[in-house]
This record gives C-alpha cells, structure tokens and sequence, in this order.
C-alpha cells in the first residue's frame, strides 16, 4: 500500500464503524444514466432474491440490465425496456431481450439461481453472528455458489470442496476462567500452508475491542474444531488457553507472542492429511467463533501470490473509504476470474496483504463477496499494518517462509514498489510472471498490465498443474 493504514484504523475505531464491513451483500442497490441518449442501466443489486429489474432506457436506446439473482435466489431481474431499440440483458443466466424495433424493444427474461455468496450466516452464535469465514460457497449448508470464468479456460482441475458443512455444536457458554472482557470481540485466525510431515499449527488471536485500541484475551479457554477436507463431520481437537500479558511461547510460521494468541499443535494422531481444511476456533466463555484455512499441499505446488490493495481493490485508499463509510470496496474489473482460471488449472491462490491484522475478517469477507477463489490469507501482524520499506520486509519476509517449505509461487501479482521489490528478493522468475496492474517495475523489469482481461485467453492456454 502507498498510505498509512494506522491513520485509518484510529480514525475507524473513533468513529466506531465496524470492522467486519466487507462481508455483507444482502442489500440490494440500484443506479443507473440515461443522459445524452446512451442506454440505461438499472442494476438492482446482487443480494438475496435479487429481482429487481432494469430501468427503461429512453426512446431508441438500450433497455437496462436486469438484477443477478443473489445466494438463495430464485431468479434475476427483468430487463429494462427500451424504446425503438433493443431490449435490456436480464439478470444473470437470463436471455437477451428482444431485437430493434420500431415500437418498445423486448424485454429479457432472468435466469434463475443463486451466482453471489451471502457471506457469513446466522448460527446461533453471540448475537446471533455467526464469526466465521465464507468459503467459496455459503458457509453453512448452503448449495455451493464458485464463481465461473466467463471463457473457456478448457480442462480444469477439481473445484476446491464448498468446505461449507454446518457448525458443530459446541454446547453451552463456560464460566469465564477471570473476568469478562469489555467490548465487542474482533477474532481472526492464521491460514497456512503446510508440506506433509511438518509441525501442524492452529494460531488464533483473540481481541476485544476496535481497532488499534482492542485488548488481547488472557489465559481463556479456546475450543478447537477441524472439518478435515472440507467433509462434513467436524472433530474437536482439543483445547488451548490463550496467551497472558508477557510473551511465553517461542516464534511459530513468523508469528510472535503476544496477549490473546493461540498456539496449538496437532497432534501428529490427529495430523491432517493433503488437502484444503476448515478450522473453527471457539472461545469457551461467550462462544465466540472464527475460522482459518489450513492447506497441506506437497513441495513445489504451484501457487499464485497476489497483493490485495489496488492490485485486487481498485485503489490504494479503497478500504480505508469502505471502513469510513461502511460500504465494500470494489474489485478490478477481471481480477476475480483471472485468479479463478489459474485456481481451475491447479494454482493455489494466496492473498498477500500489508494491512493489519484487525483487518483480517474483513478481508476475508471481501474475497467471497467479489467472488475471488478460495485460498490462503495473510496480513501483517501489527495493528497499524505496514508501508514502505517496512511492506516490503514484510512481504520478503512471508515469501521467505514459504520458500523454507519448499513453496515457491509460480506467479506473483502486485501494483507498487514495495511488491516488486519483495518478489525481486524472492527471485521470482521468469520475469514475466511477475505481474504489475497499471505499473511499471523500471528496477527490476517485471510486466505491467492495464486491464486483467489480457491474462484471461493466456491463463485459460496453460496446462493443468493439479496436485
């Protein structure tokens, strides 16, 4: 990122906006021109049910679009009507309306189904909230909802499983061990990447309160979940306590000690075999809950690495406005089905981000929201995120650890300085898989794009790389 995220999360917590902003697409929207003779467009949104239709466009122009059906959907919207001309697209799966006419242009009719997931669902949880993670389909028994490439990418690897089995039950709240912590909770666990026969680590942290100014959960009792390969039987690994106010345990996968952590190891009994694993943290004393993503894969599995913050979003400050002002921000056009065609041919996506961690739920709940695969998340883990020279530590740093695993990504995606300069110390090569939205890496010659559709036909030609 080109600005500071500690600014951002102070003026955040001070305005008391949620952090959790980016998971919610239950709220249909509408807009639409219709100046100067161009076509109408009314989009009515993609949240549940998603009906709602397009706006009619004025006399000899295109009719509007209609409404994507949303997660539970039974159809799109009806397309708009346009006078003297054709008739609007409906919503999606829909026909397109009517050719040219002298009179009203046909009207498209919608498709039917679901194509947005609605994010985190109700579970019963504290307030009803249920604190944990989307997947690429609703996350707790929905049908399954993965994006499609708009293009024919050819043969493809098996989907990532919907890892979307109900919660388990983990009964009732437990008498709090001390006191009870003040403020709202704001949990987030640490995905991984594991080789087989490696230490196997669930890491939590658990903080109440906003933002910069929350407070490290101590010496609580946190519940361990795992629904191994996404099936749909979930297993209570054990217990962990977490950490107090002075750091006792040692470094693990580059994350320090500090108040509110987790620390668990599997036991090697337990240990999860190849494949993609859904992990739920509980907290025994309000049974407040989150979720991680484990994925053990083999040595040299190809990986793709992509930067988040004007790379994905399309700007740099997007997710700073989007916490001021409680919206989502939005993805570049493409980015989302250019990541998906790489994850179909086998690439294994991780989102690599210097915001802070208190961003971390966020974030996670942006990914489904704008339909980008599945895959492995980290954020830097200081509460006002990183800029800079210290971004690019950090990112060297990570890319550092994965390459002790043997995990070296094949490509890498980014927007500025700082992301060229930690693939250039990762040595990622060639050079032309170092991929730059919208900049040019004069230092170390890496290529730049102006729009993520030029890699759709290069991405959908590459051959399978299924693990």
């Amino acid at each position: 990122m080109a600005i500071s995220r500690t600014t951002a999360g102070i003026v955040a917590a001070f305005l008391t906006v949620a952090v959790g902003c980016g998971g919610d697409d239950s709220s249909p929207t509408s807009s639409g021109t219709n100046a100067g003779g161009s076509a109408a467009t009314g989009s009515g949104g993609t949240g549940t049910g998603g009906s709602t239709g397009g706006a009619a466009g004025s006399s000899g122009t295109t009719g509007g679009t209609g409404a994507t059906a949303g997660s539970g959907g039974t159809s799109g919207g009806t397309a708009g009507a346009g006078n003297g001309g054709k008739g609007g697209t409906g919503g999606a799966g829909g026909a397109t309306g009517g050719a040219a006419g002298s009179g009203t242009g046909g009207v498209g009719t919608a498709g039917t189904g679901g194509s947005v997931d609605g994010g985190p669902k109700a579970d019963g949880g504290p307030a009803g909230t249920d604190g944990g993670r989307a997947d690429s389909a609703p996350p707790e028994g929905g049908a399954p909802d993965t994006l499609q490439p708009p293009i024919d990418s050819g043969p493809a690897c098996p989907p990532a499983p919907a890892c979307n089995a109900a919660p388990p039950d983990p009964g009732p709240a437990r008498a709090w061990r001390h006191a009870a912590p003040g403020g709202a909770a704001n949990p987030r666990g640490r995905d991984q990447f594991v080789t087989p026969g490696a230490a196997q680590w669930v890491i939590g942290n658990f903080q109440y309160g906003l933002g910069p100014v929350e407070a490290g959960l101590q010496d609580e009792e946190v519940d361990v979940y795992v629904l191994r390969n996404c099936g749909t039987a979930w297993e209570k690994l054990g217990t962990a306590l977490t950490t107090g106010a002075t750091p006792s345990h040692p470094k693990v996968e580059g994350v320090d000690d500090a108040s509110g952590r987790i620390f668990f190891e599997i036991p090697t009994a337990q240990a999860l075999g190849v494949g993609r694993h859904r992990v739920r943290l509980v907290v025994g004393g309000d049974l407040t809950v989150i979720d991680m993503f484990i994925e053990v894969v083999p040595a040299n599995t190809p990986i793709v690495v992509s930067d988040m913050d004007g790379t994905l979003t399309d700007s740099e400050t997007a997710q700073f406005i989007a916490i001021l002002t409680g919206t989502i921000p939005n993805a570049n056009p493409d980015a989302a089905q250019a990541l998906h065609i790489l994850a179909s041919k086998g690439y294994r996506p991780m989102y690599l981000t210097a915001r802070p961690e208190w961003l971390v739920k966020t974030s996670q709940d942006w990914i489904v929201a704008k339909g980008f695969p599945p895959g492995i998340l980290h954020t830097t883990l200081v509460g006002g995120g990183a800029t800079g020279p210290a971004a690019t530590t950090f990112k060297t740093d990570e890319l550092a650890l994965m390459a002790q695993k043997m995990l070296k990504p094949t490509y890498v995606i980014g927007n500025t300085n700082t992301d060229a300069d930690a693939y250039n110390n990762a040595a990622i090569l060639p050079l032309a898989n170092r991929i730059y939205f919208q900049y040019t890496d004069t230092a170390w010659n890496g290529r730049r794009i102006e729009a993520y559709s030029a890699l759709l036909p290069e991405f959908s030609a590459l051959p399978l790389v299924c693990h």
